[in-house]
C-alpha cells in the first residue's frame, strides 16, 4: 500500500451497498439517492457525480492559479460526461471546457494546462483517451 496513506491531509469514505438504484452516502455526511441514467427514476447517477467532482476540483485549482498570478478570479468550468458502449464494454467520455474571461486566451490556456496538472481529479483521468480538456472563449455544445 502507498506509504502516503500513513499521513494524509484528508480521508473520506463513500459507501454504496445498494447498487445503481438506491442510496450512496458518506458516514456522518451526505446521503444521496442514486439511479441509472438510462431511466427516469429520481436520483443522481455516476456521470453527474464524476462531472461535479471534476468541475469542483478544476475550479478550486484555477482559483489558486489565478491568485498566484494576481489576476481576478473569473474561471468558469463546464464538464460534459457521456456514458457510451454496450454490454460489458461501457466507458465514460469526459470533456471539459474552461473559460477565463479576465485574461487573454494564451494566458487562459497556460492557466488551464497548469490546473490540469495540479487538480487531483484531473490527474486521475489524464492520459486516458476518453478525457479531453479545452480552453474556450465561449462555451459550446459538443
Amino acid at each position: 500500500m502507498d506509504k502516503r496513506w500513513e499521513n494524509p491531509l484528508y480521508v473520506t469514505t463513500a459507501i454504496n451497498d445498494e447498487g445503481l438504484e438506491g442510496h450512496a452516502y458518506v458516514p456522518d455526511g451526505i446521503k444521496i439517492q442514486v439511479s441509472n441514467p438510462l431511466n427516469d427514476h429520481p436520483g443522481t447517477n455516476p456521470e453527474q457525480l464524476l462531472g461535479l467532482s471534476l468541475a469542483t476540483c478544476l475550479k478550486a485549482t484555477l482559483q489558486a492559479v489565478e491568485n498566484e498570478h494576481h489576476v481576478p478570479q473569473s474561471a468558469q468550468v463546464h464538464v460534459n460526461v457521456a456514458f457510451v458502449g454496450q454490454r460489458a464494454v461501457f466507458e465514460f467520455l469526459v470533456h471539459v471546457q474552461i473559460r477565463i474571461p479576465a485574461v487573454d486566451f494564451a494566458t487562459a490556456t497556460a492557466f488551464v494546462k497548469e490546473a490540469e496538472g495540479r487538480c487531483p481529479v484531473s490527474k486521475l483521468l489524464s492520459g486516458n483517451s476518453t478525457y479531453t480538456i479545452e480552453t474556450v472563449t465561449e462555451f459550446h455544445s459538443i
